[in-house]
């Protein structure tokens, strides 16, 4: 797939601004603040419904506005899609596709796939586990509207257990309660737990192969997920995952929340046997991040039948003349968004002029 046009209006310091973007390699270029992570954010923002740079749909509108939109045409194998996005100042947003409205916003992801890179996606190796649940759930929630439904009734039961938690319910009243909870819980936790221990199982090699490449060679990358159950069928998993449940009940009765799930688990990243998320140096960190989001590309193609997207946010500045190389190269296969102060690379591709949300 890739992106034919981009249309924004009111969207942070854009006003009124077109780009028909090629299907190949695309460079945005200009000053600090000029706007082109603004842009590059409204591609994330149309094909997730949201940005990934705040919580708050509203900071993306223009100072001088009440609304904000956003307008994306998608080719894709066997049609194009036309994806239109607006927020209000009370942070409610609106969603066409293909001209007819969307009641859920699960209606739009998955139609543009995207895989995006900025320096703060290095906070995926360097911080807590849930920098890397969440690049792994964002992931497969385009790829899959099951997995979206699934993470979606997951995080509403469990924030329903935990409200029960801190109720100040006597024990025995709480235990009966919290059983038809806990139910909810291990069936949808099961199947996240699954889908996510196979996206891992198949992105290990592709991140091994891209880390090589990015490395010239010298250093060796390896993946696991990391979850208090074995990983087996969902029918056993649900099983195990009650049990649990069952087993941690003083403990979160005594702490007021869910101690035991999969909005706990993490992904172990080793360089060389090294965990390079608490030992890994600054270049080690940045390279590991790159590899998962190649191998995430890998997926997408394998699971959809198309490439994603690719945004990369103010990254070559970041990397040595050698990663630039081999990342450029990487990227030549799938349309990419690169937004940067200045471009010297000698590639072919289409070069944008961005000052003061104006792209020329």
């Amino acid at each position: 797939m890739f992106i034919r046009k981009v249309r924004l209006k009111d969207f942070r310091n854009y006003k009124d601004q077109s780009v028909e973007l090629s299907e190949g390699l695309n460079v945005f270029e200009g000053e600090n603040a000029s706007g082109k992570t603004n842009f590059a954010e409204s591609v994330y923002f149309a094909a997730l419904g949201k940005s990934p740079r705040t919580a708050h749909s509203k900071e993306m509108i223009n100072w001088a506005a009440k609304q904000a939109y956003v307008y994306v045409t998608v080719a894709k194998k066997f049609r194009d899609h036309e994806i239109a996005l607006s927020i209000d100042s009370k942070d409610k947003k609106r969603l066409l596709l293909d001209g007819l409205p969307c009641s859920k916003l699960s209606d739009v992801v998955g139609v543009l796939n995207v895989v995006y890179f900025s320096p703060d996606e290095l906070k995926m190796i360097k911080e807590g586990p849930s920098e890397r649940r969440r690049f792994i759930d964002i992931s497969l929630c385009q790829q899959s509207k099951n997995y979206l439904y699934a993470l979606q009734k997951y995080n509403t039961v469990l924030a329903q257990r935990n409200k029960l938690l801190k109720s100040g319910l006597g024990v025995n009243s709480l235990r009966e309660t919290l059983f038809v909870w806990d139910c909810q819980l291990a069936k949808y936790g099961a199947y996240i737990i699954n889908k996510r221990y196979l996206f891992i199982q198949k992105m290990k090699e592709a991140a091994k192969k891209s880390h090589l490449l990015l490395s010239g060679g010298k250093e060796e990358l390896s993946l696991s997920y990391e979850c208090d159950l074995g990983f087996d069928d969902t029918e056993v998993l649900e099983k195990e995952f009650a049990q649990s449940l069952k087993a941690s009940f003083e403990k979160d009765t005594e702490l007021f929340f869910t101690t035991f799930g999969c909005h706990r688990d993490d992904l172990d990243i080793t360089v060389d046997g090294t965990d390079v998320r608490k030992f890994g140096s600054q270049g080690q960190q940045r390279s590991a991040a790159l590899s998962l989001k190649f191998a995430e590309i890998d997926l997408f193609e394998e699971e959809t039948g198309e490439k994603p997207v690719l945004l990369l946010d103010d990254v070559l500045s970041e990397l040595d003349e050698n990663r630039r190389s081999k990342l450029l190269e990487m990227s030549s296969s799938l349309q990419t968004v690169i937004t940067c102060t200045e471009f010297e690379e000698k590639v072919s591709c289409t070069r944008f002029r961005v000052k003061n949300g104006n792209i020329s």
